[in-house]
């Protein structure tokens, strides 16, 4: 799907107005619902094609943080042949009580996978436990960038960021 398509496709199903309040406690007139994007097979095989398209190639392991970037990291993998580890935002204290499953990431060159970002927070979090596991994180990959501070956080922390799209991209489609 080439670019300017996948950007219509995300704005058909994803792209929100009305009053939503955000992971950050703010209130927002616009809202990309990650999991209308995720949910739809074809859509989320592009997005996983287009973020696959943008990995660093010494890429060896992919992270998503539980929930939203699992499908994304899925994605990509099925699209890059790399495997996958899950970063959960809390160890359950049950089986390997680790707060990553899946692949190996101890020693790892590893890109972390988000869907949408507002400050960056949660996926902050993720790259501490990632950190602490012994991951090597080469960068923070997401779908979509609201440009609320995200980026800079990335860049005070050390962490190339790149998103596939900015919320002011998305709001062009949209308008149009």
């Amino acid at each position: 799907m080439e670019r300017e398509e996948l950007a219509r496709e995300l704005v058909r199903h994803a792209y929100r107005r009305g009053q939503f309040r955000l992971r950050s406690g703010e209130l927002s007139t616009e809202y990309v619902d990650k999991y209308q994007f995720e949910a739809h097979p074809r859509l989320l095989r592009a997005i996983g094609e287009a973020l696959a398209s943008l990995l660093p190639p010494e890429t060896e392991v992919l992270a998503g943080v539980e929930l939203g970037g699992v499908p994304l990291a899925v994605a990509v993998g099925f699209a890059t042949g790399l495997p996958c580890a899950f970063v959960r935002k809390v160890s359950k204290a049950y089986g390997t009580q680790r707060q990553t499953e899946g692949a190996e990431i101890a020693g790892r060159r590893v890109v972390l996978l988000e869907d949408v970002v507002t400050t960056g927070g949660q996926a902050l979090e993720a790259l501490q436990v990632l950190h602490r596991e012994g991951a090597q994180v080469l960068m923070v990959l997401c779908v979509v960038d609201r440009q609320q501070g995200a980026a800079e956080r990335f860049r005070d922390a050390g962490i190339p960021f790149q998103a596939l799209f900015t919320l002011e991209q998305l709001r062009s489609y949209a308008s149009q």
